[in-house]
């Protein structure tokens, strides 16, 4: 209970924060975005350089198509 009580006095003026916003204002957003990133760098696991990884970013999170230059296996 005294660590719970320390966290909410340590971080008081970011939860106030969000009470003077009075709900207008929601960070949901900005978290999909971040999780949808994080996913993508999971499954680039392996990638040789940090290019393909902001290719694939960039596809991930814009809904991109796939570029005419992929691989085409006969």
């Amino acid at each position: 209970m005294k660590k719970v009580a320390k966290m909410l006095r340590s971080h008081k003026d970011l939860i106030l924060n969000w009470f003077r916003a009075d709900g207008q204002l929601s960070s949901g957003t900005v978290e999909g975005l971040n999780n949808k990133a994080k996913l993508t760098i999971r499954k680039a696991y392996g990638f040789r350089s940090t290019e393909h990884l902001q290719i694939a970013l960039y596809h991930a999170l814009g809904d991109l198509p796939e570029p005419k230059t992929i691989h085409k296996f006969c």
